[in-house]
């Protein structure tokens, strides 16, 4: 298994490599975001280590834009910043775990190790369905090049069913998943808000891809022009 490690303090880049290499890991260095990009591109590894605070070009950014170029190559990232709201950037872009500095090297083996059972099969980051794109990191929705402006709820529902599109969903299974299993309104609230995202993702652009199947619920086709 090839393993990349991008951190820029060179101590700790040098123990991890060290570490890793006697667990029978092959392991690359880089010191800088732009090395790490650069060799993430050109070389194929079945783990990548990141750092989010390295010079040149953040961790980041590295992880957006390989995500972006579509390379799924497993990420876990590695930082002092414990805040739950760079965890949760880094979740959004595209991580596949985070671990906050300092870190036992027992507990970062276990990560990879979990990482590399768990595979990457692919998972953009940006979903489509036509020419409707929602950005989960950047919580922007776009028609082809025009954008929708959509409250928090109406954005859950979109992208619940963005996550699986062609599926019929009954009113009870949506329930669960944009409100949550304790919610108990009235359950016609989900044509209220399905009646707003038609006006906002179909309306304005004389489409019909988010449908109404008599007696079984909702389906978002791509095919709706």
């Amino acid at each position: 298994m090839r393993l990349l490690v991008v951190e820029d303090e060179t101590r700790l880049a040098s123990y991890l490599k060290r570490g890793l290499a006697a667990e029978g890991f092959a392991v690359d260095v880089a010191n800088d975001g732009e090395q790490g990009l650069w060799l993430a591109t050109e070389q194929a590894y079945d783990l990548i280590l990141l750092d989010i605070m390295i010079p040149k070009v953040s961790g980041y950014e590295v992880l957006k834009r390989l995500r972006e170029a579509g390379n799924w190559t497993a990420v876990l990232m590695l930082t002092a910043k414990d805040g739950e709201y760079d965890e949760a950037d880094a979740l959004d872009l595209g991580a596949d775990d985070y671990l906050t500095k300092p870190f036992s090297f027992i507990v970062l083996l276990a990560h990879i190790r979990a990482l590399l059972r768990r595979g990457a099969p692919e998972r953009p980051t940006v979903l489509r369905v036509g020419d409707l794109t929602l950005d989960p990191a950047s919580r922007a929705v776009r028609r082809g090049d025009d954008e929708i402006k959509l409250t928090a709820k109406e954005f859950s529902l979109l992208e619940f069913l963005m996550r699986r599109p062609g599926e019929v969903h009954s009113k009870r299974e949506i329930l669960e998943h944009v409100w949550d299993w304790e919610f108990d309104g009235d359950p016609n609230i989900i044509e209220v808000f399905v009646g707003y995202l038609r006006r906002k993702i179909d309306a304005p652009f004389d489409c019909d891809t988010l449908r109404t199947v008599r007696g079984a619920g909702y389906r978002l086709d791509s095919n709706g022009r």
